[in-house]
């Protein structure tokens, strides 16, 4: 009996770390916070609610990640990547993806993976005629229509490479989606590498998907000073 109720506490102090894990993640990677922000155990415990131990355990997990950096007097403080680190994050990004449609426009795929196909031409020509939607929706297809591509070749190794890269990147995707004009440039591209895949044409995928890339590589540095710019402005606006 003893050791069931331990199991369930253990199981519910897991839980609750990974929630936190996934709010701190998020508060992050959309730049919440300036570079070197210090993150405190007393701050964290008294905003979640919790002892140190679960916060202690999220800090650890955030650091292994590489969302957090730890000090030598084993305080934490924000770890954001610099623009070459950014630059850099493209560019590994670029390669697994050039090699993705590639592959992808190889090969047969069966009839469920070029049914997905169907449905993402479908979803981008909507978005094309109705472009309606906002810049953190934009993001998220983007990011789901680049996920889908990955998860159809089945390289589970590149898929979760890509996922970790892609995390890092959502508000530059963000950002990047407040120019309507770059998402109607984004619709027309994601349409061209579907039907460069499905014409079995590995050349033109790669061209269309490297357009696509690189455009959104180009906005980096603008990118980073705008997201700057809100993390003090945040920073300024809690103190």
């Amino acid at each position: 009996m003893i050791h069931k109720i331990d199991s369930k506490e253990k199981a519910a102090s897991s839980n609750l770390s990974s929630s936190i894990v996934a709010t701190l993640k998020e508060e992050i990677v959309h730049w919440h916070y300036p570079p070197e922000h210090r993150l405190t155990e007393e701050e964290l415990c008294k905003r979640f609610r919790v002892s140190r131990s679960p916060i202690r355990e999220v800090l650890r997990v955030l650091a292994s990640e590489g969302f957090l950096k730890r000090l030598p007097n084993r305080s934490y403080v924000v770890k954001q990547h610099t623009v070459e680190e950014v630059e850099e994050l493209y560019g590994v990004r670029q390669a697994l993806e050039l090699y993705t449609v590639e592959r992808l426009a190889c090969e047969d795929l069966p009839i469920h993976h070029k049914t997905e196909l169907e449905d993402l031409r479908h979803t981008w020509m909507e978005l094309l005629n109705e472009p309606a939607k906002r810049p953190e929706e934009f993001a998220i297809l983007d990011t789901l229509f680049h996920d889908t591509l990955a998860r159809i070749l089945g390289n589970k190794s590149l898929l979760r490479n890509l996922r970790s890269i892609n995390e890092r990147l959502t508000l530059f995707r963000l950002l990047d989606f407040e120019n309507r004009t770059r998402a109607e440039q984004t619709c027309r591209q994601h349409l061209e590498i579907v039907d460069r895949i499905m014409a079995h044409d590995g050349p033109g995928a790669r061209a269309a998907m490297q357009s696509n890339i690189e455009e959104g590589s180009n906005n980096v540095r603008t990118a980073i000073k705008d997201a700057l710019a809100r993390a003090y402005l945040k920073k300024t606006s809690s103190t």
